[in-house]
């Protein structure tokens, strides 16, 4: 159930028996030449009304950062494809077609014992069929080979031979203890399952980002308001004070008050246009739209009739944030090093297994004849016997190192658990900060109403006035601050637990949709 809030009202003039027929023709002109000179686009272009609600919309479509958000998380979805392809049986066909070579060669000449340069002409041909499949539990490579290799020497001899593989299967493993396919398959899918919540927190930030540049120009339509108020009350304010001043009512130093206050009222409302230019090129460039166009934001003025449990939002902060699964992935990695530290200081080796067949012969129709059996077995061994402590350096630096995040990690999940609860604190006391800012907004406006009259019918000072008009503006501003604060703090507790509290959901739940949006 929505707040209802009042809306934002300038200050109606309401002129008295004072105020006679000329200085009424007197008022409208100058309104007319102070809208000619700095409302001319009033007239030639329509303003898009926005609500808070209808801009983040927009800026989730077609901002630069919507758009940067989501090519970071495709970049993250292609890395992690990757990963999982790599996981799967690889088929490669390698081919060296032609391969053709003269040159002079060194042979040696038995006959005359010596050796002689001679001329050489080669040709060669290879088709190779390769088939790689990794191995995760272990961490080595199981591979199928199939090839046909041609070697012809050219000139007189002109002789050709074959050589053929119709078959071969081998296998090759690190003997270190360190599996790079393991610790691969434990952080890759948590780092994209962070990709995915960071995409879906970059949306909040947006909308943070978004709210902010919307209340700025709520904040600069409202100085333009007060600004445009201001001028036409200085202005009736100063002409009546002119006529009391003539009749002996108002003394010198408050006709000279008058006149300045006018003064700054013309001054004041200069610089608010300036401002509001600002926001609103601010706004345009942030949303995408155009450079001229011209938007007016429309206040919120219901609030979701929401309270967040403190202990229910940490719960979600835990589960969802990217932060905390972060955490979680450093860890890992840091384990990783620490492990592939150990394997390289202790003894290593490799082992490398191959089966096949194999055979050559003159002729293609024979070289796939009656093929012999290929067989390899190789064990290699690595023993460090004396490198001055630098394996041994390594590994220390690791530990130290993985202790350094570890430390790191618990003081940065401290101070996110203690900012959830700070954040959701704020976030329930200020929708009746709020009401409360409605209210003295409301109350202040109709203050300076009734100040404005007495003032006009004698029994109050300039001061008095002067006074009221600054506490009205104070209150109409700490309102639009309040709204600011309360939009803000309900994005960040989105931002921070990625859950709709409003409607019980998880913001990841319908994953698919907000990233084809």
């Amino acid at each position: 159930m929505d707040t209802c809030l009042p809306s934002v009202h300038p200050t109606r003039i309401r002129l008295t028996h004072y105020v006679i027929n000329s200085f009424t023709m007197k008022k409208i002109l100058l309104l007319l030449i102070v809208q000619s000179l700095f409302l001319p686009q009033a007239f030639c272009q329509a303003k898009r009304l926005l609500t808070l609600e209808e801009t983040i919309s927009i800026a989730a479509q077609q901002s630069l950062d919507a758009f940067k958000n989501k090519n970071m998380y495709l970049a993250n979805y292609w890395q992690y494809r990757y990963f999982k392809a790599d996981r799967l049986p690889r088929l490669t066909l390698e081919a060296t077609p032609f391969d053709y070579n003269r040159s002079m060669q060194k042979v040696y000449n038995y006959d005359k014992n010596r050796d002689e340069y001679k001329s050489r002409e080669d040709f060669n041909s290879e088709l190779a069929l390769l088939l790689n499949q990794n191995i995760g539990l272990t961490g080595g490579r199981i591979f199928a080979r199939s090839e046909l290799n041609l070697s012809q020497k050219l000139g007189t001899d002109n002789l050709s031979s074959y050589s053929s593989t119709p078959f071969s299967i081998g296998y090759s493993q690190s003997l270190n203890g360190y599996n790079r396919l393991k610790w691969t398959s434990r952080i890759e899918p948590l780092k994209f399952e962070k990709a995915k919540k960071e995409f879906v927190q970059s949306k909040e930030i947006l909308a943070i980002e978004t709210s902010i540049r919307f209340f700025n120009l709520v904040d600069a339509q409202i100085e333009v308001k007060i600004a445009e108020t201001n001028l036409a009350n200085a202005d009736t304010l100063h002409t009546i004070g002119k006529g009391r001043f003539q009749v002996g009512t108002v003394t010198q130093d408050e006709l000279l008050n008058l006149e300045l206050n006018f003064m700054n009222a013309k001054l004041a409302y200069t610089r608010a246009k300036l401002g509001l230019n600002r926001a609103q090129s601010d706004l345009n460039t942030f949303l995408g739209l155009p450079k001229e166009a011209s938007v007016e934001c429309i206040i919120p003025t219901g609030l979701p009739d929401l309270t967040i449990n403190s202990a229910e939002a940490l719960q979600m902060a835990l589960s969802n944030n990217p932060e905390i699964i972060g955490h979680r992935q450093q860890m890992l990695e840091e384990d990783r090093k620490v492990k592939e530290a150990k394997s390289a200081s202790g003894v290593s080796g490799d082992l490398f297994a191959l089966y096949g067949l194999n055979q050559n012969a003159e002729t293609i129709e024979e070289v796939y004849r009656d093929p012999l059996k290929r067989q390899r077995l190789r064990i290699g061994i690595n023993i460090p016997i004396l490198d001055w402590g630098r394996r041994k350096g390594q590994l220390a630096m690791a530990e130290s190192n993985r202790e350094v995040v570890r430390i790191s990690i618990n003081q940065a999940r401290n101070a996110f658990e203690q900012d959830v609860i700070m954040y959701v604190m704020e976030f329930n006391l200020q929708s009746e900060q709020v009401r409360n800012a409605a209210k003295a907004d409301t109350i202040a406006q109709m203050g300076y109403d009734v100040t404005q009259q007495r003032f006009l019918i004698g029994k109050l000072k300039v001061t008095d006035l002067n006074l009221a008009r600054n506490g009205q503006e104070r209150a109409k501003r700490a309102y639009i601050n309040a709204l600011r604060s309360f939009w803000k703090y309900f994005f960040t507790i989105r931002q921070l637990t990625l859950f709709d509290f409003e409607k019980d959901i998880s913001l990841t739940e319908d994953f698919d949709r907000l990233i084809n949006q």
